[in-house]
């Protein structure tokens, strides 16, 4: 392969050009009419009462816990395994985070971990917990609202890998991003993720008081009256808005979203088909799962770190750029967290995800699936 094969990337066509050029030739270029349509947009695919659109999946956390009214020593408990940005959004905010260990098979924290989080280090008022879905299965979704009665806590789900998954509960699928089982979902439209906005982020719910607090921190904290020269600051905040141009192209994206899912999805059965030996293990889901896939999970048996990094080097040496997804949480310097998941250290030393993506050809593919198998032949 002359190219490089990356673990992920955007598709942009035509179409989204144009949707784009469109928005630039309008009046406004931010706080225009494109963003409330793309916040409808996504309130009518997801099945959400409401929808805020932010400048990044960061951005959208961010939100989420400030409109919570997180404060210092409030507890949290999220997955050892997940992108650094809850765990630093919650410690800036002053919270006390907890980490809970993961499933070994997914990687996924299951409502079992955070109740042995809870008898682990005592914890009887529990504020906030923030379940990830790694890789787009949204593994769990029902079973954390038992959790929200039981300690009357909050359900963030970080949902940044998810937009376009399902899950069935009762004979009936929602969308995540319904909140029918949660609180607050958030969603990052980077260019690796389902849809991009280039850079961008949602947050959705069912609650308008939630909603209108997410409205006023989005911008500065700015409360506006009728008269475009008077307005109020309710509290301090920051800009995370998302420009009109932007909003133009996730809503020409998201036309398009059954057919990205769709393209990952054909990938992923690829990768089932011809990923299997005596020291490869496809990760199985529940059925009633429908992941966004936006990662591809492989497990290797009988893996440790320096096999793991010999292994990356190989494939780099081929053009392909596999990835760990993720280090652990607690391996990081700077949060000096001494929490170490037996079952997060399995999954983070044997997992590894596989190039996946709408662009990425059978003949790529192929040649990715060969070069994997050629390395365990050795």
């Amino acid at each position: 392969m002359n190219k490089i094969i990356p673990y992920g990337k955007q598709y942009i066509e035509k179409s989204d050009i144009a949707a784009v050029t469109q928005a630039l030739k309008k009046d406004k270029v931010t706080t225009g009419p494109y963003v409330k349509k793309f916040e409808n947009k996504i309130s009518q695919f997801v099945k959400s009462k409401y929808s805020t659109v932010c400048s990044s999946g960061t951005a959208a956390l961010y939100l989420a816990f400030q409109s919570i009214n997180l404060k210092k020593n409030d507890v949290i408990i999220m997955p050892c395994i997940t992108f650094v940005s809850s765990y630093s959004i919650a410690k800036m905010f002053g919270a006390k985070v907890y980490l809970a260990d993961v499933d070994p098979n997914n990687g996924q924290m299951t409502p079992n971990d955070v109740i042995d989080c809870c008898k682990k280090y005592k914890i009887k008022k529990l504020k906030l917990v923030v379940p990830m879905y790694h890789g787009g299965y949204p593994v769990n979704a029902t079973n954390f609202k038992k959790l929200k009665k039981k300690f009357n806590c909050y359900i963030i789900e970080d949902a940044c890998h998810a937009f376009g998954s399902t899950y069935k509960s009762n004979n009936k699928t929602f969308k995540i991003g319904s909140c029918k089982h949660a609180d607050i979902s958030t969603f990052s439209f980077h260019p690796l993720k389902s849809i991009t906005t280039g850079e961008g982020g949602a947050v959705t719910t069912n609650s308008k008081k939630i909603y209108n607090k997410l409205e006023i921190y989005r911008s500065i904290g700015i409360k506006r009256s009728k008269e475009h020269w008077k307005y109020d600051i309710i509290e301090p905040s920051l800009n995370f808005r998302l420009s009109d141009i932007q909003c133009a192209l996730g809503i020409s994206q998201l036309t398009k979203i059954n057919k990205f899912i769709k393209k990952r999805e054909q990938i992923a059965k690829l990768y089932n088909k011809f990923l299997i030996n005596n020291k490869i293990e496809v990760i199985k889901y529940d059925k009633n799962l429908k992941s966004a896939y936006h990662l591809y999970l492989l497990k290797i048996k009988n893996f440790n770190l320096r096999k793991k990094d010999n292994f990356l080097k190989f494939m780099k040496k081929k053009k392909i750029y596999i990835q760990y997804h993720y280090i652990p949480i607690y391996k990081f310097k700077v949060f000096k967290d001494k929490f170490i998941g037996k079952n997060a250290k399995y999954f983070y030393e044997h997992t590894v995800s596989l190039p996946i993506y709408f662009e990425l050809s059978r003949k790529k593919q192929k040649y990715v699936i060969n070069s994997i198998l050629s390395f365990f032949r050795k």
